[in-house]
């Protein structure tokens, strides 16, 4: 067992660990202010694992997503979609998210029903597989379909996410494609391919299972004994390939003509990994020219010009090689979109070449550490945080320490990061204009409904 420090400046959150002999790595956090407790279940897979197809060759896009689907449609105990139901019974709120890095479970309930949400967790890792059945995967595949109808190709600037990626990232990256996935990849998938998915990455070697809340270290790991301690191991998958990539060059630029409620114009740029101290620098600089009212972008924009109708940027933290950030903003009726993408050009040279004033600095820091510590003090974030940190950079222990690592850096770290990764010239761009308007020379144009 392992018990790791906390730091009472900042963060004082208790943090047992304890790895099961399958491998299954266990994380308690006792919280006995209220009878309530969250289990929270990281896996080791996202869209970063899949398999691109070469060009005009299917690949497997969309399965790590997929499963977070499939996962609810029951196992050798549990019928489908009764997962759900009887948490819901229990007093829980339940659901799954899927990344680029990772796929997570999770739930939040009464102390009384840890035993339920560890006994269907454990279920489904170990007997997806015998209730999985062609008909479960075409029933999740419309599913997933309809979501994609609904949430990147009929709504405007649905597809900008997946635009972005393709201007940042080579087509047969790992971070290439959007979580989504391809549509003719799901299509084309068979249930040998889908069952072989799971073989593969659910593992409770390449897990980790976090309990936070009303309960004891030792019993956390006892319950977790008891249910996940008899399933077998497996031989992870190796890392896809994480060399990181240099900054962007060439500006590369696309166009979308669709019908959009206003013309808007995004900037995209790759960053190095999470977990190094220069994302740190640029994401406090992303924060700096877009977060929120206090932001430059949303001042000089939005307020002093009266140009945009909305403006931001942000950065995407990612652990394979790179990751990246972008910037966006959208015009008032009557701005020329070249208009506003010059003055959100001349706002992002402006801080790449003199960096935050002492003041913005303060306010980023104070930002980050404010959302921080807010989202800790529930129990269901923490458990997310906690598995989130041990399955990406291998430490849950930095929830205590984060706050004194974003204080930690300077104006200096700002401006050395930005020069190399920051600025106009390592930027790609990407057009949106209302159908029936003026295409931007030497852009790639593509037209959507």
């Amino acid at each position: 067992m392992t018990v790791l420090e906390t730091d009472p400046g900042h963060g004082d959150y208790p943090i047992v660990e304890r790895t099961l002999a399958n491998g299954l790595r266990v994380i308690a956090s006792p919280d006995h202010g209220a009878p309530s407790v969250a289990v929270n279940l990281w896996y080791d897979v996202g869209s970063r694992h899949e398999q691109v197809g070469a060009a005009g060759r299917v690949g497997r896009t969309g399965f790590a997503h997929l499963f977070e689907h499939v996962m609810f449609q029951g196992s050798a105990h549990v019928p489908s979609g009764q997962h759900i139901a009887l948490m819901q019974a229990a007093g829980a709120s339940v659901n799954a998210t899927t990344w680029f890095d990772r796929t997570n479970y999770f739930e939040t309930l009464p102390t009384g029903g840890l035993d339920l949400a560890l006994w269907l967790e454990a279920d489904r890792l170990g007997t997806l597989l015998d209730a999985l059945t062609q008909e479960n995967l075409d029933n999740q595949r419309e599913v997933v379909k309809e979501e994609k109808r609904q949430r990147y190709d009929n709504v405007p600037y649905g597809n900008a996410m997946e635009r972005l990626i393709e201007l940042t990232f080579p087509p047969d990256h790992p971070y290439g494609h959007t979580t989504i996935g391809s549509m003719d990849d799901l299509n084309a998938a068979t249930l040998a391919d889908v069952r072989d998915f799971f073989a593969t990455h659910y593992l409770p070697n390449n897990a980790v299972l976090t309990i936070a809340g009303d309960v004891d270290p030792e019993t956390a790991f006892a319950k977790a004994e008891t249910y996940f301690g008899h399933l077998p191991a497996g031989a992870v998958p190796p890392d896809p390939p994480d060399d990181p990539l240099p900054p962007l060059t060439d500006a590369p630029r696309a166009e979308i003509v669709a019908d959009v409620p206003s013309d808007a114009v995004y900037l995209t740029w790759r960053l190095p990994r999470r977990g190094t101290a220069e994302f740190d620098a640029l994401d406090l600089a992303f924060g700096v020219l877009g977060h929120g009212q206090t932001s430059r972008l949303h001042k000089h924009l939005v307020r002093n010009l009266q140009l945009a109708e909305s403006a931001s940027a942000s950065t995407m933290g990612l652990i394979g090689g790179n990751s990246f950030g972008f910037a966006y903003a959208r015009a008032r009726d009557g701005v020329a979109l070249e208009e506003l993408e010059a003055e959100l050009v001349g706002q992002v040279a402006a801080l790449g070449a003199d960096g935050p004033t002492e003041l913005e600095l303060r306010r980023a820091k104070a930002q980050f550490e404010r959302s921080w510590l807010h989202e800790l003090a529930r129990i269901d974030s923490r458990a997310d945080a906690l598995g989130e940190h041990a399955t990406l950079l291998g430490d849950p222990g930095i929830v205590n320490r984060r706050v004194d690592e974003i204080g930690a850096v300077t104006a200096d770290d700002i401006l050395d990061a930005a020069r190399t990764w920051f600025g106009p010239d390592h930027r790609a761009t990407l057009h949106y204009r209302r159908t029936g308007g003026q295409q931007t020379p030497g852009a790639t144009t593509e037209e959507t409904p």
